[in-house]
């Protein structure tokens, strides 16, 4: 009972009216007056404290301000890290991807492959000389002449079946007009042809294309390469000068370096072109009238 009376008296102590005056100290002049109540004060100082605290709330978190609170960071800045992480993976991968498919392309200009023609002739011999006692028929010797030479430069013969069912769409233009001085000869790895022409004579891209390569190397001397579609290649060697860089879009005809004699390979003014398919070397002169 005692605790209760406590707490009405308190409560009423609350409620009670005060009232709050304001006079000059000098005169003792009465310059205002308020009436309050405890309860009150203490309502409106609660308001004022939670809406400081809201205010200042929204200023942190919905304007820039919040930027200049020292150990603050944007909200925006692990959004854009994680973003600018995922762009740099991409574009690693990308230019992996590039550096390997400009790499197989050099490869192909400086004649860095094989043709794997030596393990096909060094597999049936090492084969061959295990069956010495068997008796062998003509009709098997025959067999077995006919499987030996089957697919044995495949780099240079396989490309033609399923090219030549599409080469109603291609209009080839010739890069030069000279004289065919080497021919298309995949046996001795000569897979392009050599055209000899007039010094300083323009060479020409034989189809529309995007330039692939455009480099020197000490072997074939200045070198152009273009990307046509349908997944064709062509290589213009030994060139005296390019008129093209990587990434230019050339149209057919269009003059893309000046015929030349550079290259441990050339003996003379000539060109050294070459056309690839899927992997595979093309004989020109069956597409191109020189």
């Amino acid at each position: 009972m005692a605790e209760e009376k406590k707490k009405r008296k308190l409560f009423q102590r609350l409620k009670n009216k005060y009232r709050l005056v304001i006079m000059n100290e000098q005169t003792f002049e009465e310059k205002a007056s308020f009436n309050l109540r405890p309860l009150n004060v203490f309502v409106a100082v609660g308001v004022t404290i939670l809406l400081l605290i809201t205010l200042t709330t929204f200023i942190i978190a919905f304007t820039p301000l919040r930027e200049y609170i020292p150990g603050y960071a944007d909200v925006n800045m692990q959004r854009s890290i994680i973003t600018l992480a995922s762009k740099a993976d991409s574009m690693e991968k990308a230019l992996n991807a590039r550096d390997l498919y400009i790499q197989n392309i050099s490869n192909i200009v400086n004649g860095n492959f094989s043709t794997g023609t030596e393990e096909n002739k060094k597999t049936p011999a090492a084969k061959f000389d295990t069956i010495h006692s068997l008796k062998k028929s003509y009709q098997d010797s025959m067999l077995r002449k006919e499987i030996e030479s089957q697919d044995r430069y495949t780099l240079g013969v396989k490309e033609n079946t399923a090219f030549s069912n599409n080469m109603s769409g291609f209009l080839f233009f010739p890069p030069v007009k000279g004289t065919v001085t080497s021919r298309f000869d995949p046996v001795t790895k000569h897979y392009g042809i050599d055209i000899a022409s007039n010094a300083n004579e323009a060479v020409k891209a034989t189809l529309d294309g995007t330039v692939l390569v455009a480099n020197f190397t000490s072997e074939t001397g200045y070198v152009i390469g273009i990307q046509h579609s349908n997944n064709l290649l062509s290589l213009y060697k030994h060139n005296s000068s390019l008129l093209k860089k990587p990434g230019d879009f050339v149209k057919a005809g269009e003059v893309i370096a000046i015929i030349g004699n550079s290259g441990e390979l050339s003996n003379g003014p000539h060109l050294h072109f070459e056309l690839w398919y899927n992997g595979a070397a093309l004989d020109p002169q069956k597409y191109i009238s020189f």
